[in-house]
């Protein structure tokens, strides 16, 4: 009995023994190479789908959309878009190629090139200059009045709130950055801020409270005053630069300012209305 279950035993033992062949130390390397290769050959996740998911934006980038038409058809239909690429280039390689002005020279301002005689015939005549700054002074007064006039007579505070949002950035401004006064500089008692005060120079407080009054009287659609007014801003920007009392840059800036202020009072009033009205 116990030799027949030994030698059943025996047979058991030598079956498995040749089901599981032995594992030798080379067999492991050929499987370490293999493995190897085959990880070589199959790129890994992560840098498969970096490769789906950037074929995959530029396959829904606008651009690609794009047909020679639409190339060939920029010029015509966005003319001015097209103006201000082509100056993009031309002014990059201007700042790229200049030379800069020294710290020891007085900065280099177009506006005061154009009008260079301008500027000699009002220091040859200082009773001129002086007329022409108490013309400027009573234009001054004619922004105020009609700013002031539309809040408190008409009872539209639009044009006012825009021109107290533009002195109080101008008042930052020109603290935190204040310009020398220009080479050659023609002032005036009679000249706005009246007494030869000091005032700053970035940006124009003159030429932004013009544009603010301006933009308003379109608004209402008082044309002949609203070109009144912008004929005489140009005169006024003509003669700041003629008496160097206001680099180029500041009237520019004062431009753009009353245009930005004006259209930011106009978004305050009207959240102002919408809030009124929820309530």
């Amino acid at each position: 009995m116990n030799g027949t279950v030994t030698s059943h035993l025996r047979s058991l033992h030598n079956t498995k023994s040749k089901q599981s062949p032995t594992i030798t130390n080379g067999d492991i390397e050929l499987n370490k190479y293999r493995d190897f290769a085959d990880m070589k050959k199959r790129p890994s996740d992560s840098a498969e789908s970096i490769r789906f998911s950037i074929n995959g934006l530029f396959e829904n980038a606008y651009f690609m959309k794009w047909t020679a038409g639409d190339l060939l058809g920029v010029v015509s239909h966005h003319p001015i878009p097209c103006v201000f690429a082509a100056s993009l280039l031309f002014f990059m390689a201007v700042e790229y190629t200049l030379y800069m002005v020294p710290p020891t020279s007085p900065p280099f301002d177009m506006g005061f090139i154009a009008t260079v005689s301008l500027h000699r015939l009002l220091e040859s005549r200082p009773a001129l200059n002086t007329l022409l700054a108490g013309l400027n002074t009573v234009f001054v007064g004619m922004q105020t009045a009609y700013i002031l006039w539309t809040w408190l007579i008409e009872g539209r505070p639009r044009a006012t709130i825009s021109a107290l949002f533009m002195f109080t950035c101008r008042g930052i401004l020109g603290y935190a950055t204040q310009l020398p006064l220009p080479e050659g500089f023609l002032g005036s008692g009679v000249d706005f801020p009246v007494g030869n005060v000091s005032f700053f120079l970035f940006y124009s407080g003159h030429v932004a409270a013009s544009i603010i009054a301006s933009l308003d009287m379109k608004r209402m659609q008082r044309w002949e005053l609203a070109y009144t007014f912008d004929t005489l801003n140009v005169l006024q920007v003509v003669r700041l630069l003629s008496t160097r009392g206001h680099y180029t840059i500041d009237l520019a800036v004062g431009i753009g300012a009353g245009v930005l202020f004006d259209s930011l009072a106009g978004t305050y009033e009207d959240r102002k209305k919408r809030e009124d009205c929820n309530h």
